[in-house]
């Protein structure tokens, strides 16, 4: 029954669960350190790749808008030139 009230009084209390936690954090051992830094890394690249996929979609908008401010200045009947090869793959 006291444990029951230990752990009652845990969840009531913030401050006691940071606590808690960082205890946690440190009695961890290096494996699940690098565990925990694995998911972590993955799920920043998983969400890198949906957030290229989903803008990818939108390449031609993103393009104008991104390049108005100049198209804005240039005189009437110009246009933006690429000077290599690779920048006229940047926005399609």
């Amino acid at each position: 029954m006291m444990e029951q009230n230990k752990v009652s009084e845990q969840v009531k209390d913030p401050e006691s669960q940071s606590e808690g936690e960082s205890e946690q954090f440190n009695a961890q051992s290096l494996t699940d350190h690098l565990r925990d830094l694995r998911s972590c890394l993955l799920l920043s690249l998983a969400a890198i790749i949906v957030g290229f996929a989903a803008s990818y979609g939108y390449i031609e908008s993103i393009g104008v808008w991104f390049f108005k401010p100049l198209t804005d200045v240039l005189p009437e009947g110009s246009s933006l030139i690429f000077t290599s090869y690779q920048e006229g793959f940047f926005f399609i």
